[in-house]
């Protein structure tokens, strides 16, 4: 289906590229073999590091013409195995493309290449009293073009939105080397297709990102965050929609069941407070006026309490804030490293949170198998780790693909779908059927036939082959 990669490409790859940016060592070539995803990894031919949009264009325009796939790769953070070499070839990494262009404090925007990390493009944008809301777990280590090619969400989603909520036009290399720009500097575009929003969450699939325009609000000037222990986890879940129903938008509001909360505290090596507490709600809200910010505190108290809620925590300084967040942030790893794995991305409407917890849990009982579920409840993204633990290897191979498909059918009965914000990439390719009928995916197909006519840029993801 694809060629290899022979001396004389690598020799025209270097001519592009400069001598140090095509990497061959084997040594390399095993750390970009792997992402976040579970125990995958698939070696690709050849690293490279290009710096400018053109030398992208050159490369693509060489892989199409050779019949030589191509993955983009961002910071490797991943959690679908959507940059992984499934077929070898070239893995094109974005680390080069690092710089914030251009910061418009008036207009309330910011240009930026794709390899910038997360975090990195959020403290420069708070120096200005700008703010870049979404932050996935990953944040510190995530670039901007990976977060763009899943549609990163992370726990203010339920407030901010996700990150295709913040892209106003981006420029993109497509797989056969034309360069393309997207959108424009302005909050109001129907000026043809929406081509800016074709790219965002189609995982590398469809083209390489080479630089962003984001929109950016004002930062906030004040947070609150406070957490919530409760006896049972349902009664836990099914007080999300009643915040909301008060009349309250938190900026963040995260479920985390006991056994999430001892891997975090067994992580980090300190205590969470109330960590013996079946389930806990971790709130924070947000807002320019403090005395709003008490009064919505106060109500949420109310709240929790009347639904089960034995203890209610505030968190009274930053020190105490970044103590809890460090301790929620830290459980999707914590989680991983207890046994194998595999982590689903759930997603549905935050009122049926209780009954996808509660069928998560019965259908995982039937099959012998462990899950530990915690996320982002407020948009209702339940991150459901399924565990080997103490399960022999003949019970979890045989059990563990039906028991995914049960948890998925559960979730997409109850107006759901299999990702939130992880993607469908490698990984979940199989189970793309469930949510998506055959004339959707045909759909998606033949946009992606179009744009990669010899479907050389990231092959092997989202759909079967």
């Amino acid at each position: 289906m694809y060629n290899k990669i022979n001396e004389e490409t690598l020799n025209i790859l270097r001519k592009i590229l400069g001598e140090d940016s095509v990497i061959t060592d084997s040594d390399d070539l095993e750390i970009y073999s792997k992402d976040y995803t579970e125990n995958l990894s698939f070696f690709p031919e050849v690293i490279i590091k290009p710096e400018n949009t053109i030398q992208v264009s050159e490369i693509m325009k060489l892989a199409n013409g050779l019949s030589i796939p191509v993955v983009p790769r961002g910071g490797g953070t991943g959690l679908s195995g959507g940059a992984l070499a499934i077929y070898g070839g070239i893995c094109l990494s974005m680390e080069r493309f690092n710089r914030i262009t251009e910061i418009d404090k008036e207009n309330f925007q910011v240009i930026t290449e794709p390899g910038v990390i997360t975090q990195v493009l959020q403290e420069e944008c708070e120096k200005q009293g700008l703010y870049y809301p979404p932050d996935p777990s990953s944040k510190g280590s995530s670039f901007l073009g990976g977060n763009l090619a899943e549609c990163s969400g992370g726990p203010r989603a339920v407030k901010y939105g996700v990150t295709k909520d913040y892209v106003l036009g981006l420029e993109f290399v497509t797989p056969t080397g034309e360069i393309i720009n997207t959108g424009a500097r302005v909050l109001k575009n129907v000026t043809g297709y929406n081509l800016t929003q074709l790219l965002i969450g189609s995982e590398g699939t469809l083209g390489i990102i080479t630089k962003i325009i984001f929109k950016l609000i004002p930062l906030p000037k004040y947070k609150k965050l406070m957490l919530a222990a409760f006896n049972n986890i349902e009664d836990c879940a099914r007080t999300v929609s009643k915040i909301f129903q008060a009349g309250i938008t938190p900026s963040a509001l995260e479920l985390m069941e006991n056994s999430a909360m001892k891997a975090a505290e067994n992580q980090l090596g300190r205590k969470f407070p109330n960590s013996e507490a079946a389930a806990q709600l971790l709130i924070e809200v947000d807002g320019n006026y403090e005395e709003s910010l008490f009064k919505d505190i106060e109500i949420i108290a109310e709240i929790v309490t009347e639904n089960g809620s034995y203890d209610v925590i505030l968190a009274e300084d930053n020190k105490k804030m970044d103590e809890l967040w460090s301790l929620r942030r830290c459980i999707g790893e914590a989680v991983k490293s207890i046994s194998e794995y595999k982590e689903e991305d759930t997603v549905v409407p935050r009122s049926k949170i209780p009954h996808l917890i509660k069928g998560v849990k019965e259908i995982s009982a039937r099959f012998g198998i462990t899950t530990i579920c915690y996320g982002h409840a407020g948009d209702g993204n339940v991150h459901v780790n399924i565990l080997k633990d103490k399960l022999d290897d003949k019970s979890w191979e045989s059990n563990l693909e039906t028991a995914i498909k049960e948890i998925f059918e559960l979730t997409v009965s109850l107006g759901g779908t299999i990702s939130g914000e992880h993607g469908i990439g490698y990984s979940q390719k199989n189970y793309l059927p469930i949510a998506l009928g055959k004339d959707e995916i045909m759909l998606m197909k033949n946009i992606k036939k179009t744009m990669d006519p010899n479907n050389i840029m990231n092959p092997g993801k989202i759909f079967m082959d």
